[in-house]
């Protein structure tokens, strides 16, 4: 059997991490075209209704990321209810899930409401402010679809089935795109709703998205055996507990980072329109460059994860580092194509002269935070797979916000540097962020004690086993 650390082995592991992430990177790319598509068509329709969906999307966004994180507690629970063989359990799981899925959707439907009440306390710019209220009010009524429907996806993704996030995801953008530019333009005889627009179209796509995804998880006789709609369930402190307690850490540290870009663009907001729209357009093409690594960042959990179920110290490092080389590739075409491109790239929003040429400027702060974004996002993902998560969440913390944020501002307010400024902290809490948590990785996976596998064992349904990362630190 060849060595543990031999090239073969190692090649094959970046083969099968590249095979695994594939599907989950398109998922979330088709999600992050969604914010292409609004940006290009509310930067063509004005700057000012690219300025005003930059902040609103910011708004959304910012509180979005808290059950986006906390979901993702339900794929590896559901991948090790399969994998040992307690398909049974997962239907009773899922119906839970769904529950904490439409709670927390009502509770940020009530939240965005709220929301265009802090635009004025918050110094945005007053010409800003209508079209931000109407994005949110608008794109309000589709933030419990959109939940429920992550819950549907986890479970898919959890089953090692991303096939219907993909055709759902790029269905969504099929109908977004025709419904957005009629009625942000008022065509067809429709009225002219600007950014409204925008968001309605939006709603439209999650509801589309939600029961489409429950149409086919009904239907699909791959999913039958599971009887996820068999019957009516109320929701269960117990079953919902485990998920929280698995899910919070990791919702927390997603809306760490997701909230340093979205207080910066509220930042930004007080600068006026031009560089609110300059900013929308770097931050919308930094995410799709993302949207890879995210993917491959998802792929290195599950084979993490893997090998500390069977003991395989070396195989933890071997998934890890595979995951790294592999958004390290991603990430040098990123930079690339930002240095080379960028003032042609940022000329697609807009025709605003201004607006591009700030806006290619900022795309190349994206390029130089292009690897420690990719080093970040991959060794988080490879510390989920160890299940360290409490550690990794108070590094973020530190990194985007004790660092990243007052950078930014002291920089880009403060000093007066302005949007360039802001960007230049975004790529300190990104670099920082990388540092600490690769770091934390290496001496996490080789302190390691190797627990005795135990397929029979849940870690959102059962006890922890008795050594566990966290006790290595």
């Amino acid at each position: 059997m060849p060595s543990m650390t031999a090239p073969p082995r190692f090649l094959d592991e970046v083969r099968q991490s590249a095979r695994l992430a594939a599907p989950l990177a398109a998922g979330h790319l088709s999600s992050g075209l969604v914010s292409f598509v609004d940006a290009l068509i509310a930067g063509h329709h004005g700057t000012t209704t690219l300025a005003a969906m930059s902040v609103g999307t910011a708004l959304l966004w910012l509180p979005l990321m808290a059950p986006m994180g906390t979901l993702m507690a339900l794929p590896p629970s559901v991948s090790q209810l399969d994998g040992s063989g307690r398909r049974d359990e997962i239907g009773p799981l899922f119906r839970q899930a769904l529950w904490l899925a439409f709670g927390l959707g009502l509770a940020l439907l009530g939240l965005l409401s709220l929301a265009p009440l802090l635009l004025r306390p918050m110094g945005i710019a007053p010409d800003l402010i209508p079209g931000v209220t109407a994005f949110l009010h608008a794109v309000r009524w589709g933030i419990p679809a959109f939940t429920l429907y992550l819950a549907m996806r986890y479970l898919s993704d959890g089953l090692h089935w991303s096939l219907p996030t993909m055709v759902l995801g790029f269905g969504g953008l099929a109908l977004l795109a025709p419904v957005a530019f009629v009625l942000t333009n008022g065509l067809l005889g429709l009225p002219e709703l600007g950014v409204a627009g925008i968001g309605i179209a939006t709603c439209l796509v999650f509801w589309m998205q939600a029961l489409g995804f429950a149409a086919y998880l009904a239907r699909s006789a791959r999913f039958a055996d599971l009887g996820l709609f068999a019957h009516w369930e109320w929701p269960r402190w117990q079953a919902l507990l485990p998920l929280l307690r698995t899910g919070l850490p990791i919702g927390v540290m997603v809306t760490m980072e997701g909230g340093l870009f979205a207080v910066t663009a509220l930042l930004i907001g007080r600068l006026g329109d031009v560089p609110v729209a300059a900013h929308q357009v770097a931050l919308n093409v930094a995410t799709l460059c993302f949207m890879l690594p995210f993917g491959i960042a998802e792929a290195t959990t599950v084979r993490v994860g893997h090998a500390l179920g069977r003991g395989d110290r070396a195989g933890v490092r071997s998934a890890a580092f595979a995951g790294l080389v592999l958004a390290l590739a991603t990430q040098t075409v990123s930079a690339l194509a930002l240095v080379l491109g960028h003032d042609a790239i940022a000329s697609l929003y807009s025709t605003d002269s201004a607006v591009v040429a700030l806006g290619g400027s900022l795309l190349l702060f994206a390029a130089l935070f292009q690897f420690p974004d990719g080093v970040q996002v991959v060794s988080a993902g490879a510390l989920r797979g160890l299940k360290d998560t409490r550690v990794p969440m108070w590094l973020t913390a530190l990194a985007y916000w004790g660092i990243g944020m007052p950078v930014g501002a002291g920089l880009g307010l403060a000093l007066g540097v302005g949007p360039r400024g802001m960007w230049l902290g975004l790529t300190a809490g990104l670099s920082v962020a990388a540092v600490l948590l690769l770091r934390r990785f290496l001496r996490s996976s080789a302190r390691l004690p190797m627990p005795a596998p135990s397929p029979s064992l849940s870690p959102s349904l059962s006890p922890s086993p008795s050594v566990t990362v966290t006790d290595c630190a």
